[in-house]
């Protein structure tokens, strides 16, 4: 079984569907059902917009089924006596062989979850692979908690592993100098200053275009040590659902993107076809993909001696910037709604 995403040639109607997660078996055919549920939950239901949404869908139901196909199991399988399912089998290789964080076993266990009440609302199975308990929900504290039920709930799958509520993780201060101060790839050394001094996704970082980096010692109206404000535009570059925003990079950042443009890059340019748009290019001439940011995130954790990910930096951004505007007496404006903006948040609780 093989997880591949559509090109453009996927149309429907008049609507390319590139990026869509397709699930092929070794025969060269859809993996039903699982193909279908994408299809209802990605496309009919409208549920989500992002093609990074489609992405990690595809990935979370590919390993599922992967899973199963691998120790020779049947998606509609019944639960032996002892009770222990194909779903429960499932969590317990995840969190035990893999040692998986909860969060993330939780995460692919919620959208199988789905998958299989989905299934179930159409027939294709009679009994659940899980049991399902009533539990309260949490009382809204939020806007709307005024309009709340007192004692609402919900349904949640038994199968699910305990998370404990953790803080987001970010770097200190310390952690981050010292992050800088390494002596490292000249990509990576951008594509960590774009994260953690704009607050930019990983996808964004990869995917920051050439046509946005200026020297900024020649642009009218700017004078040094000013930030200097960059509108994303969702057709230049990867940004999660589409969504422009506007961002302000430090003088110097911008200063030596200009520079890797005309030294670096160029000759990273020469190894490959010429053809990428992204600011940022690997030793060969390729852009930066997902699995290469982990890589290059990985390589700052084996040097530095601590836990280094892409979106810590991004919260490590948040944090400081949030604490830094709080305590200016120049800054005219909410720090938080700041912050939510340059992050593109849609709401204050993201």
């Amino acid at each position: 079984m093989r997880l591949v995403f559509a090109t453009k040639d996927l149309a429907l109607a008049g609507r390319s569907f590139e990026g869509f997660p397709l699930l092929i078996g070794s025969e060269g055919w859809p993996v039903e059902p699982a193909q279908s549920f994408l299809w209802h939950t990605l496309i009919e239901s409208g549920e989500a917009l992002s093609d990074l949404t489609w992405e990690a869908y595809g990935r979370r139901l590919y390993d599922y089924f992967a899973f199963l196909e691998a120790n020779g199991l049947a998606w509609n399988e019944e639960s032996p006596a002892h009770g222990l399912s194909i779903l429960s089998r499932y969590r317990d290789w995840s969190s035990g062989e893999l040692a998986l964080d909860p969060k993330t076993v939780n995460s692919r266990l919620a959208l199988i979850v789905k998958f299989y009440r989905w299934a179930k609302q159409r027939n294709l199975i009679t009994v659940l692979p899980f049991g399902e308990k009533r539990v309260r929900v949490a009382p809204h504290s939020g806007l709307l908690s005024h309009v709340a039920q007192p004692g609402a709930e919900s349904t949640k799958a038994s199968v699910m592993v305990r998370d404990r509520k953790r803080l987001t993780k970010f770097l200190t201060k310390d952690q981050v100098k010292v992050c800088v101060a390494l002596d490292t790839d000249p990509s990576h050394q951008i594509l960590f200053h774009l994260m953690v001094r704009t607050g930019l996704r990983s996808c964004e970082a990869r995917s920051f275009p050439l046509k946005y980096v200026f020297n900024p010692r020649l642009k009218n109206g700017l004078r040094p040590r000013q930030m200097v404000s960059v509108a994303l535009d969702p057709s230049d570059m990867h940004i999660k659902y589409d969504k422009p925003r506007t961002i302000d990079v430090p003088w110097s950042l911008m200063e030596s993107m200009w520079s890797y443009s005309l030294h670096q890059r160029e000759v990273r340019k020469s190894n490959g076809d010429g053809g990428v748009t992204a600011l940022l290019l690997t030793n060969e001439g390729r852009h930066y993909s997902k699995d290469s940011v982990v890589d290059v995130m990985k390589s700052y954790e084996r040097k530095c001696g601590f836990y280094v990910r892409a979106h810590m930096l991004r919260h490590t951004y948040g944090t400081y910037t949030l604490l830094a505007l709080r305590k200016s007496k120049e800054f005219e404006g909410e720090p938080l709604l700041y912050v939510r903006d340059r992050l593109g948040h849609s709401d204050l609780n993201s």
